[in-house]
């Protein structure tokens, strides 16, 4: 992964990871914060050694002896930790802790090559740390000059004598500020980026622009917000033409006169699907056709699912009878073909499901009714089935150049689409471009926006609207 990709995740998951770094800053803020101040008192000791022969030491009983004192000196950490050495230390100074309490304060250290014996005490107050850490050092180099031998006459061969008492600290050891908090920092850091990674890897759904990118190779034609508007049996540029949700479809209209170049004598063939059913393909295709018509172009609105007929019922009419009758040669579109809206805006519904509905679709009758409309009608936006449902599209695609792909944020899975795309590739038919549908409304972006006066009548507005996209485009 490169940093590119990491930014990229950060960016989409940027609420898991700034609440996660929060998180874990805050706890790590609030334990320094809250902790109780320790204070460390040590006390430093040195270790002789003498031997046991009244004369001059020579050069092999003193190698002898300092071997020896390394050897001991390292068990002293040990040592002091043991009743022997604590439990007068209690005595001494009354206080109110057992052995193993008195133990956990105390830490003895044996600096690198050296006869030094360090003796820290950690304690909740200063005066204390210090008094203890005098009366441990004290009493280990009682313990170990005066009672190493049973035999009080022995005299021992090591002595340890202090050095350096202990003196009262003046500032607290613990907890370290400055330490801690970069520490938590940096932690809340890696966490952020963890959860962020980890977000981005048990998202198995495509989450917005970014992932249709990068799965299908093509570019975004729009993005449709996820509301209640569109949802009713109305298009969106009908009940409410100066609302947020009109405008991301107008939009898209305009995009997608891009698709095709502009010509006289031929309609444009605009094939709509998606990679699987619940992404909304039938209320975009739905809201497309109408914001097209709106503009004054004439258009024909075909349900190509015969499989699972929307179109209709989406939008409040009769669909009992439709496409599957004319493929079965049992009406004409004259019959069947209803006007919606406006003069320039005609519906084909589905019809009844046929249990054939493959072999109808790929029929030569299909293909002359497109071609008859394509002669009619500026455009013809034709809604066909889910791709995992059934590969009407790609067949579609081919007589239209290519095929428009709605892709549901939080609906499509990143490995359908990806293979859908693999598929399309496979089949030698474009992708021309996707619209995000179900996006999350506060992260479309708002600018443009049409407004219209109040008391003017729906066409009217839609008529005004029309000049003012003329003029900026």
């Amino acid at each position: 992964m490169t940093i590119a990709d990491l930014l990229h995740v950060l960016r989409k998951h940027i609420v898991t990871a700034a609440t996660a770094f929060v998180v874990i800053f805050v706890a790590v803020a609030a334990f320094t914060f809250l902790s109780p101040p320790k204070y460390t008192a040590t006390a430093e000791l040195f270790a002789t050694y003498s031997g046991q022969s009244d004369g001059s030491q020579n050069s092999n009983e003193m190698n002898s002896g300092a071997s020896y004192l390394s050897t001991q000196i390292k068990t002293y950490p040990q040592l002091i930790k043991t009743q022997a050495i604590l439990q007068p230390v209690i005595d001494d100074l009354s206080l109110n802790m057992t052995v193993k309490d008195l133990a956990d304060m105390v830490t003895a250290t044996n600096p690198t090559n050296t006869f030094m014996v360090d003796i820290a005490v950690e304690a909740g107050d200063a005066q204390q740390s210090a008094q203890i850490a005098n009366s441990v050092s004290k009493n280990l180099a009682k313990q170990i000059s005066s009672t190493l031998y049973s035999d009080d006459a022995a005299k021992s061969p090591i002595q340890l004598s202090v050095v350096q008492e202990a003196q009262t600290p003046t500032e607290p050891s613990s907890p370290k500020v400055p330490l801690y908090l970069a520490a938590g920092l940096i932690l809340a850091l890696i966490v952020a980026v963890g959860a962020a990674l980890l977000r981005d890897v048990l998202n198995t759904k495509v989450d917005g622009v970014d992932d249709a990118k990068a799965l299908t190779g093509a570019s975004s034609l729009g993005t449709v917000p996820r509301s209640a508007l569109m949802e009713e049996h109305k298009p969106v540029v009908i009940s409410e033409p100066s609302s947020r949700e009109a405008e991301q479809i107008r939009r898209i209209r305009t995009n997608i006169s891009f698709l095709s170049p502009n010509t006289n004598d031929h309609g444009h063939l605009v094939v709509i699907t998606s990679t699987e059913p619940s992404e909304g393909k039938t209320t975009v295709s739905v809201n497309v056709a109408s914001a097209i018509a709106e503009e004054g172009k004439s258009v024909l609105l075909i349900d190509g699912d015969l499989r699972h007929p929307s179109v209709a019922r989406v939008m409040g009419l009769e669909g009992h009878v439709g496409l599957s009758h004319i493929l079965s040669g049992q009406a004409s579109p004259r019959d069947i073909v209803q006007q919606y809206w406006k003069p320039n805006f005609h519906i084909l519904p589905a019809g009844k499901r046929p249990g054939n509905a493959s072999i109808l679709l790929n029929s030569a009758i299909m293909a002359e009714l497109i071609d008859q409309a394509l002669t009619q009608y500026d455009y013809v936006i034709l809604d066909t089935a889910p791709l995992s449902v059934a590969n009407d599209a790609a067949i579609f695609g081919k007589q239209a150049d290519g095929v428009v792909m709605v892709i549901g944020k939080g609906v499509a899975d990143k490995k359908e689409l990806q293979s859908t795309v693999e598929a399309l590739h496979t089949s030698e038919v474009p992708l021309l471009g996707f619209i995000l549908n179900l996006a999350d409304p506060k992260k479309i972006t708002s600018s443009n926006y049409y407004y219209y006066e109040e008391g003017a009548s729906s066409q009217g507005r839609g008529h005004r609207a029309a000049k003012s996209r003329d003029k900026r485009h």
